[in-house]
């Protein structure tokens, strides 16, 4: 394998005495898109700044396409893209002029900035509306034009800060389709979002991050999986039911199940797919319990972040406690 398109190393960095980095590690291979998450505050748009130059850390290191962000940060600037929150696109010019526009701005000659022009609104699919304003153009058509920008000089590396915030759903998907082409042609892309279904569909791997550091990392599945594994669900019929069934579904489980009253459902998860699922359907029936719906489901990558998440929160407050304890 050869050198990680993006490597950092205990990245920490301070705003005002807060840290909003605090020994951050990341490691993404090339060619893969790599998903940042975390909720707000957590430190992704400080990772992102402080990977594309726009912020120095207060310590630890970071390389990029091969180079120290510190150290040889135009050489960075070079190699990246990066496409922030809100469009970079002037609205009064159309497609065209503003990707002409760009390239002149990255040193291209007048006809090299209008090939180059040329060639991206052909691949983001902007050619039918080149010479429209772009202040015309739907929500994704947009973000699809700030991903071309980004794209004038086809950087190795492209960073995306919340791509498809106050997209619609058609938008989106036609943003995950430009992503998913240029992954395809051996971009590499960094990707944070606060939407999970976007990480899950289009993230290689994942970096769940807390209070300014990872707190895991992995495959969407494998996350997954971490989380404990299929649940059992059972929705009941009548909801006089409902707490029978929870009782059987925890016995079957061999653990606590949850109840949701508005939905009429009651789960769990199981060590045992089949097992489980087997002798839930026979104890339901013996019990005569009305089932409207049984079945296994693997955890959500939402039901990952939410359990990740308020671990990281409650983390600082466990320090706290035991060093009251101590002290007292």
């Amino acid at each position: 394998m050869g050198e990680p398109a993006i490597a950092a190393e205990g990245l920490r960095k301070s705003y005002g005495g807060t840290a909003a980095l605090d020994g951050l590690d990341l490691e993404v291979p090339a060619g893969t898109v790599h998903g940042l998450l975390g909720p707000n505050g957590s430190g992704k748009t400080t990772t992102v700044r402080v990977l594309t130059t726009l912020a120095r850390p207060d310590g630890g290191r970071a390389r990029v396409a091969g180079h120290d962000v510190v150290r040889e940060a135009a050489r960075v600037r070079s190699r990246i893209g990066l496409v922030g929150q809100h469009a970079a696109v002037d609205e009064v010019l159309g497609g065209r002029q503003n990707l002409v526009m760009f390239g002149r701005l990255y040193h291209l000659g007048a006809r090299e900035a209008r090939r180059r022009a040329d060639e991206l609104l052909e691949r983001f699919r902007l050619g039918d509306a080149a010479d429209r304003p772009a202040g015309t153009y739907s929500g994704g058509m947009r973000r699809r034009l700030d991903l071309a920008a980004s794209m004038i000089l086809a950087p190795p590396v492209l960073f995306l800060d919340e791509p498809t915030t106050g997209l619609d759903p058609r938008s989106r998907a036609e943003v995950w389709d430009a992503v998913r082409a240029l992954a395809g042609g051996g971009t590499t892309v960094l990707l944070t979002t606060q939407y999970l279904d976007e990480a899950d569909r289009l993230a290689t791997a994942i970096s769940v991050i807390g209070r300014g550091r990872v707190i895991a990392e992995g495959t969407p599945e494998r996350l997954k999986s971490e989380l404990g594994g299929d649940r059992v669900d059972v929705v009941v019929r009548d909801a006089a039911d409902l707490p029978r069934a929870a009782e059987i579904v925890a016995r079957v489980a061999g653990t606590e199940a949850d109840t949701d009253p508005d939905a009429l459902r009651a789960g769990a998860r199981v060590a045992d797919r089949a097992g489980a699922l087997t002798a839930a359907v026979r104890e339901l029936d013996a019990a005569g319990v009305a089932v409207a719906d049984i079945g296994l489901r693997r955890p959500t990558l939402d039901e990952v972040f939410l359990h990740l998440t308020d671990e990281a929160r409650e983390e600082p407050a466990q320090k706290t406690q035991k060093t009251q304890e101590v002290r007292a």
